[in-house]
């Protein structure tokens, strides 16, 4: 259900137009606690009546293909930032000629950016929706409504949290030498939260280009090409880059690439850079 609202200041959206296009938003406020089912859950049902007529956000509509946030995390200004109601988006941070990429849906919090003084790297930062997403601005205004309800302000802390815990998560699979058991880690790791378990494994159905996975794991898309056809070869994982299926347990995968890349090195390959014997070769 959603009530009547103003439009933000469309301004800023023009200086942003070679990144991509702006979000659109909605004409009308969405009440917070109906979207966000977690959210809800803060609350007694007696509480959550009360708050729900004030947590009220207005709600941006991105279709699939590159997206410009600039304008509307400016809009939040010192609110908690954009709440991903639904979809899927990429984030892809980019730091000299490398670009890390990643993954947020549904109740993710985006917070506003900027670079200080003091940083001497240069980076560039853009969206890419994969699946249709809506966010919620969660701006100054909203902060100020939901301040009588403290609940609100501390899930979406935690919730700033576990972003940073899975950030954590990828950048400890990223030290992994070896590029297949950097992609097995990844593809489990997305599959906890977006797979569908299967009698042989889990499913995961994201649409994962082979460009966007190597951005997830450091690694150039002719190398994601060869280390899948190799998973795929050895049935651990089979499937297109869109539909992935997942054999087995990370375990099995994971004492599977470790027993047959144990023993093959530099030395064992052939002039092709294939592996002897038909073994999974590690490559960077």
């Amino acid at each position: 259900m959603a009530i009547d609202g103003p439009e933000p200041d469309q301004q800023p959206a023009s200086r942003w137009q070679n990144r991509g296009n702006a979000p659109e938003s909605r004409p009308l406020y969405a009440y917070l606690l109906d979207a966000d089912d977690d959210l809800a859950q803060e609350f007694d049902v007696r509480m959550r009546l009360s708050a729900r007529q004030l947590a009220t956000a207005r709600v941006l509509d991105a279709g699939v293909g590159r997206s410009n946030l600039t304008p509307w995390l400016q809009a939040v200004g010192n609110g908690p930032g954009l709440l991903i109601l639904d979809g899927l988006v990429a984030i892809d941070t980019c730091v000299g000629a490398r670009t890390a990429t990643e993954l947020v849906g549904a109740g993710d919090l985006l917070l506003p950016t900027s670079q200080r003084p003091e940083d001497m790297l240069e980076r560039t930062t853009g969206w890419h929706v994969l699946c249709q997403a809506r966010l919620a601005v969660l701006d100054e205004e909203f902060s100020e409504r939901v301040r009588p309800w403290p609940q609100i302000s501390q899930a979406l802390l935690r919730r700033v949290g576990r972003r940073a815990a899975e950030l954590d998560v990828l950048r400890a699979i990223s030290c992994q030498p070896r590029l297949e058991v950097r992609l097995v880690l990844v593809l489990w790791h997305l599959a906890a939260r977006w797979g569908r378990v299967e009698p042989a494994g889990i499913r995961l159905a994201l649409p994962l280009t082979h460009r966007l996975l190597g951005q997830l794991v450091g690694a150039e898309r002719p190398s994601i090409s060869h280390a899948l056809g190799r998973l795929a070869h050895a049935r651990l994982v089979t499937g297109s880059a869109g539909d992935l299926h997942l054999h087995g347990t990370v375990e099995r995968h994971l004492e599977c690439l470790i027993e047959r890349t144990g023993t093959v090195g530099i030395g064992d390959r052939d002039k092709t850079g294939r592996s002897r014997g038909g073994q999974i070769a590690s490559s960077a």
